[in-house]
């Protein structure tokens, strides 16, 4: 059962925390600005993305489930492969904005405000929101699939874990560097687009658009216990599984999934390498 509760928590978890430090951008910069009256834009935003990100869920499922055999295999690579395409932006997004995000929203704020256009907050706030929520769809999609009640128990710990975290880093007892937040969250997010990028492999495998070469490059998996029951360190078994619903992890991959998991890692890697070592974080002294 943890198995697809973890995966579910710390998507959600990373996804949230994410939405909930922009909005905080926004509604901190509000406040200093005396303009706490705007603080309703905000909540019309967040709100109105909720009911779009649950738009975009239902779709998913309405279309996955008139889905089975090749037809199921491609349209979860494509979800795989989108989710993976959504998250390597994020990644150069994040690598070229880390250190100029909070002043860029508040510049869209002052512009906002400046010309009247207050609505220009909502819409800010909204597309804040719903890119996470859109992210946590794709994400969560497959899991849901194959576990939806473990997977919505994750998903509801996860929010609940970032309303918490947020009501305490709101409220002036944490501070937290937005610049190292993103670098470091950058380098979960290659080894989360590396395993959806894999999982997109696997699927076109099964469905004949991509040749294995070799059908199982390795096979590490252990042996099925006499019960049953899958030993931990198998793919299908508690710490297995939870790697591969986080990492891609796969005791018997085809050829073409390890070329394209490490193949993955190492591109979008050096990128984020030279990004990070062009811009340094600069250390303060006391």
């Amino acid at each position: 059962m943890i198995a697809n509760i973890l995966p579910s928590f710390i998507i959600t978890f990373r996804e949230a925390l994410e939405a909930a430090l922009i909005i905080g951008i926004i509604a901190a910069y509000i406040a200093k600005l005396g303009r706490k009256d705007l603080n309703g834009y905000i909540w019309a935003g967040i709100i109105a993305a909720v009911i779009a990100s649950i738009g975009v869920a239902m779709i998913f499922k309405i279309i996955y489930g008139g889905l089975s055999g090749r037809q199921e295999q491609l349209f979860e690579a494509a979800a795989a492969l989108t989710a993976a395409a959504v998250l390597t932006y994020m990644i150069f997004w994040m690598a070229g904005s880390s250190k100029k995000i909070k002043g860029e929203i508040q510049e869209k704020v002052d512009i906002s405000i400046s010309k009247g256009e207050m609505l220009g907050i909502a819409l800010l706030s909204f597309i804040a929101f719903f890119r996470e929520g859109v992210e946590t769809v794709l994400f969560l999609g497959p899991l849901a699939i194959s576990s939806p009640v473990e997977t919505l128990a994750g998903f509801a710990l996860g929010v609940m874990a970032v309303v918490l975290l947020s009501a305490v880093m709101f409220r002036g007892f944490h501070r937290l560097d937005l610049g190292r937040f993103f670098k470091y969250t950058s380098i979960l997010l290659i080894l989360f687009s590396a395993g959806m990028v894999a999982t997109g492999v696997h699927e076109l495998n099964e469905a004949g658009i991509i040749p294995p070469v070799i059908e199982h490059f390795w096979d590490i998996n252990p042996p099925v216990n006499t019960d049953g029951t899958y030993p931990p360190f198998h793919e299908n078994g508690v710490v297995g599984g939870i790697l591969k619903s986080l990492i891609g992890y796969n005791g018997n991959p085809s050829l073409t999934e390890v070329i394209a998991y490490f193949g993955y890692w190492v591109i979008i890697g050096i990128f984020i390498y030279r990004s990070y070592m062009k811009h340094p974080e600069v250390k303060h002294g006391s």
